[in-house]
């Protein structure tokens, strides 16, 4: 009886990290920052999915590997720290036979999505000068002012795509 609970667990875990990396990628594109609870909450989500799955060793250390890693790059200046966080935090959610995986769909994401970004300045129309009346309107103004004048990338949303391509 036990055992089929665990196995139950097992998706609602995985939907519960889906909806916060959703999340977090929808608040890096609203404000291009994301509050420090969402990443602590995956990492808690992620080792209790390693640990359900039976490799939580392994989930713990692929995932201090890339936050250290990311770190470096955070401390060169190449990353977000909220990217370092929640890059780290989905990669303990990480089978060992989906690394590659997971790297290179947040690579291949990510390379889209600064693509979409270096292009979409010259492509993107001028905003009229009205004020927008609804929260998506809104949001769309001022991401095609960032890509207009070269903002940063909402990497959030490559980690979120890399993340809910493995997790499928």
């Amino acid at each position: 009886m036990i055992h089929n609970g665990i196995l139950l667990l097992t998706p609602v875990l995985k939907t519960a990290i889906a909806g916060l990396v959703l999340l977090a990628a929808m608040r890096d594109i609203m404000t291009r920052t994301v509050s420090n609870w969402i990443p602590l909450t995956m990492a808690v989500l992620c080792t209790a999915l390693a640990a359900v799955e039976h490799r939580l060793i392994f989930g713990l250390g692929f995932g201090l590997a890339v936050f250290v890693i990311c770190f470096v790059f955070w401390n060169r200046g190449w990353m977000g720290g909220a990217d370092v966080k929640l890059l780290g935090a989905a990669a303990i959610a990480v089978a060992p036979m989906d690394v590659e995986a997971f790297l290179l769909g947040v690579t291949l994401f990510g390379g889209l999505l600064s693509v979409a970004y270096l292009t979409g300045g010259r492509i993107l129309p001028r905003p009229a000068s009205k004020p927008p009346s609804a929260l998506i309107s809104r949001v769309l103004r001022v991401e095609a002012w960032r890509i207009r004048h070269r903002g940063p990338l909402p990497y959030a949303c490559a980690i979120a795509a890399g993340t809910l391509f493995i997790l499928s």
